[in-house]
């Protein structure tokens, strides 16, 4: 009974390697970062991964409340940075709310263009400044 158990976990434990990334609760969720493709605010693998482990975290700190502020790299107007920062805080808390958290203890700001994470011109830089960052509230 306990070799067919174990050879259960490591089939299961392969099964999740072969899917790709893996579900980590973050230490402290201050800073964290998911990072967008161009124009766009739709959640990658590696960004998801990054939303259940700090669902994980909320389910684990259930006092915890939080805050994610969509952000933009420099190009674009002010106006369509903010609604576009706005899609990528939602879409964002959209990942920890379908995955059992309340909505209520997560709220959402659009900081567009106006507050880049690096300095600076460039797809390098602009890569870093795509991002929904989450602050404990």
């Amino acid at each position: 009974m306990k070799i067919k158990n174990l050879a259960m976990l490591a089939g299961i434990a392969g099964l999740m390697a072969a899917c790709g990334g893996s579900i980590v609760e973050p230490a402290d969720m201050n800073g964290q970062k998911v990072f967008f493709a161009f124009d766009s605010s739709e959640i990658s693998e590696d960004a998801s991964n990054n939303l259940l482990g700090q669902s994980l975290y909320m389910k684990n700190h259930p006092d915890t409340k939080i805050q994610i502020a969509g952000n933009c790299d420099e190009r674009g107007s002010t106006e369509y940075n903010l609604a576009l920062g706005a899609r990528r805080a939602a879409a964002a808390k959209s990942i920890i709310v379908k995955d059992g958290i309340s909505s209520k203890r997560i709220s959402t700001i659009s900081y567009g263009k106006e507050r880049p994470a690096v300095k600076g011109t460039g797809e390098e830089v602009w890569a870093q400044n795509r991002n929904a960052t989450t602050m404990v509230k």
